[in-house]
């Protein structure tokens, strides 16, 4: 009864925090539309960094142009992929940065499917010029964060048997043994 609780918690925990970033996301969006559309870039900082308005109806880097449908079911095969792994999830310490990036990167593509479904576009605003990066938002910038400290974590933190929950084929065939 009491870990069932404590999951329980541990899962409303995610989902506020999901909601708070998911919020932000939106927030940040409608204050880019009315200070930054139609309007030219907002310099920061010459040369190097501008708040630059965008209706990106693509996929990262504007790749897949107008593919509303196919990146609103991608983005809905990772969310379902997030809270199967969400609710698996063994308790304790050691899963809590497991929670926050995929939080995070759920938080980011629900962020930008807000966007496609409502709007048709995704609103990005972020311009670094002295790179001339691709112009993003704060959706983009939860998930890019999130997978680059999940790749890291998975290679130099967890060990193979902490995420055996993950590998459901392999626990069939230890059942079976």
């Amino acid at each position: 009864m009491k870990s069932r609780l404590k999951r329980n918690l541990i899962l409303f925990v995610d989902f506020v925090m999901m909601f708070i970033l998911i919020a932000l996301d939106q927030y940040t969006k409608h204050l880019a539309v009315i200070n930054l559309k139609d309007r030219p870039a907002y310099v920061i900082i010459e040369g190097v960094f501008e708040l630059n308005y965008l209706e990106n109806r693509g996929a990262a880097f504007g790749m897949l142009q107008n593919q509303k449908v196919l990146f609103v079911f991608i983005a809905c095969i990772i969310l379902v992929a997030i809270c199967y792994v969400l609710f698996k999830m063994p308790e304790g310490k050691r899963y809590i940065w497991l929670h926050v990036l995929l939080v995070m990167i759920a938080s980011g593509a629900v962020g930008n499917m807000i966007d496609r479904v409502r709007l048709e576009y995704v609103v990005d605003f972020f311009y670094f010029v002295l790179i001339n990066f691709p112009i993003f938002n704060v959706a983009d910038i939860y998930v890019s964060v999130a997978c680059v400290l999940l790749a890291i974590m998975i290679l130099f933190y967890y060990k193979e048997q902490d995420l055996d929950f993950l590998n459901i084929r392999q626990k069939r065939v230890r059942e079976i043994k």
